[in-house]
């Protein structure tokens, strides 16, 4: 099976994240915290504020690890790094994604996420929510 290794920035502003819908490929119209691949060489926190700066146009700073997700789709395998970060220069401008959205806390579990961003926010912020989602 395939593996991929990829890095994901949980992107905070105050008590809210920024979630974006994906616009393509396998996975189009799900939400996930946006990032991208690790290339060779490459350090996992260096991904993420490289691939920020190309999907977004912003520059973003690593505040910390969010956690470490590891899940099969049915044709490959994803290690997801996920780091908290805040904005430090820019303006997070949509280049590659369908939609964005700031969620609150209480928001968390309205959007269809992707199953490894699910499965990170279950892990941070437990799995019940009033809708039952």
């Amino acid at each position: 099976m395939k593996r991929i290794t990829v890095s994901a920035a949980l992107i905070r502003d105050g008590d809210r994240l920024f979630a974006t819908q994906r616009g393509y490929g396998e996975q189009k119209d799900g939400w996930e915290f946006p990032g991208g691949k690790v290339e060779p060489g490459e350090t996992p926190e260096a991904a993420v504020v490289r691939e920020i700066g190309e999907e977004l146009g912003a520059s973003i700073a690593v505040d910390g690890k969010a956690g470490t997700v590891d899940y099969d789709y049915p044709t490959f395998h994803i290690t997801m790094h996920c780091f908290f970060c805040h904005v430090d220069g820019g303006t997070l401008t949509l280049r590659e994604h369908e939609a964005a959205r700031w969620l609150g806390k209480e928001e968390l579990f309205t959007v269809a996420w992707l199953p490894p961003d699910r499965i990170l926010l279950e892990n941070l912020y437990g799995k019940e929510t009033e809708n039952g989602l």
